[in-house]
């Protein structure tokens, strides 16, 4: 029988919460206030939280569709990593290198920033800096991950942030097959997502804010949110829906929902735990181009993601059916067996997908109109459990209009075209994630970097 066969198609982190003990009322009718928020994962909650912080006297409303969390919030990989997936080249172009590098290092330090609310709010989600691991499986992938680190050298980025481990160093981290070496990245730690989004939503009510759930936001215009339950009147909108951006209209081209999928091993003795290593947690990947990722929960389990088929669905379609889809699943599996060979019998009690929203420029950003008061963050691509706190930090600093170093830095007024109209956005993703497999499947094979795959992928992604 499959180590698959009997798991619970849920997340982990959102198993144990009972919704219909804890829910929120939607909204009931037309309502005014100061700033409304879509969106009640960890962009909007960040937003609310840092706005409160500093305006105590604000009236935040975070309008959610399903309850808070709901969404990649509560279904990610818990890795709070102090970096940015649009890459500090790509910020350079439209600012300046020093200026990218501010932004990058801003970004090292927010996940300090981080466990500070964390700690000050007494939120237990199992947080714990660890660093994160990457492991080179083959000879490409070790020299990326080389020319990565020499990269930061010149950049004036030291071993405290980033180091070269060993093959030797690298299999102490994380006991995988076929280490040729790896990177040790400091600014990451590992976190219960669940639990966090939680405990922030919490905080936000604590300082005042109000959040409706079970609300449906149909449509956005200066100074109005028009949802099903009411109409919400307010001097600021922010939209943080992520990949439901596709819900509002006239928004469905600005991001794209794709597919991610995750499971869960039951928790591990000590013994087994021994024979894999992540002694202090570390997040935990290879260099591969389609993105594996796992960590160490806080109760011995692995919990581990990656893509899957199909990573999107025709027309930017969200079906809660496909994230629980078997073979999805099963490829994940293979994945996590064929790096960790020693979980290859144990139990997997969990698996569930969800949706990460990627803009056409493949680059994170935040924008305030100021005539039209509405505001705009997240288009993460995966990496947003640390990134949205940063964002929210800035949000709530434009809409208070602080001068802080926050609002100048290289990512605010980002902007990205639409996605192309079907059927060209169904083949680009489907073109990029085979030239993608295809050059992880080539590379291990030859141990030479896929080069036209890499070009390949580089025209998709608009750099």
């Amino acid at each position: 029988m499959s180590p698959l066969q009997n798991a619970r198609e849920a997340p982990l982190w959102l198993d144990s919460f009972d919704q219909s003990l804890h829910g929120r009322k939607p909204l009931n009718g037309p309502m005014s206030v100061d700033v409304a928020i879509i969106g009640g994962g960890y962009s909007g909650l960040w937003t609310a939280y840092y706005l409160l912080e500093n305006d105590p006297s604000l009236r935040v409303l975070i309008i959610e569709k399903e309850f808070c969390g709901y969404g990649a919030s509560g279904r990610n990989g818990g890795w709070c990593e102090g970096a940015l997936a649009g890459g500090t080249e790509k910020y350079a172009k439209r600012s300046t290198m020093d200026e990218a590098l501010r932004l990058e290092r801003t970004m090292f330090r927010t996940v300090d920033e981080i466990q500070r609310v964390l700690e000050s709010e007494d939120i237990n989600c199992d947080f714990h800096k660890g660093g994160f691991v990457s492991v080179a499986r083959n000879f490409p992938q070790a020299q990326r991950q080389r020319s990565a680190v020499e990269l930061a050298r010149k950049r004036g980025t030291g071993e405290e942030v980033i180091r070269i481990l060993d093959a030797d160093e690298a299999r102490a981290h994380v006991n995988a097959t076929n280490v040729h070496s790896g990177i040790f990245f400091a600014p990451s730690a590992v976190v219960d997502p669940g639990k966090m989004v939680r405990g922030l939503a919490e905080a936000v009510e604590r300082k005042g804010g109000t959040i409706v759930e079970g609300t449906t936001a149909l449509s956005i215009s200066t100074g109005k949110v028009v949802c099903v339950e009411g109409v919400v009147s307010a001097d600021v909108i922010v939209q943080a829906t992520e990949g439901y951006t596709r819900d509002i209209k006239g928004k469905k081209l600005d991001l794209l929902p794709v597919y991610s999928r995750m499971i869960a091993t039951e928790p591990l003795t000590d013994s087994q735990m021994s024979e894999i290593g992540l002694d202090d947690r570390p997040t935990f990947n290879d260099g591969r181009y389609i993105v594996i990722y796992g960590q160490r929960t806080s109760d011995n389990r692995i919990a581990f993601g990656g893509q899957g088929n199909p990573p999107y669905l025709y027309g930017s379609r969200i079906d809660s059916g496909v994230e629980s889809n078997f073979h999805s699943h099963k490829v994940v599996w293979e994945n996590l067996v064929n790096f960790l060979p020693q979980l290859k019998d144990v139990a997997i009690t969990h698996r569930w997908g969800g949706t990460l929203a990627i803009p056409r420029n493949w680059l994170p950003g935040l924008r305030l109109d100021k005539l039209s008061g509405v505001g705009f963050l997240g288009g993460y691509v995966g990496e947003g459990v640390a990134a949205a706190n940063l964002a929210g930090r800035t949000m709530a600093d434009l809409i208070l209009e602080r001068r802080t170093d926050l609002v100048s830095l290289p990512w605010v007024g980002v902007r990205s075209r639409k996605w192309e109209p079907e059927p060209l956005r169904w083949l680009g993703v489907r073109v990029s994630r085979r030239f993608m497999g295809a050059a992880d499947t080539s590379e291990t094979k030859k141990q030479k970097t896929a080069k036209l795959a890499m070009r390949a992928a580089h025209v998709l992604r608009g750099d």
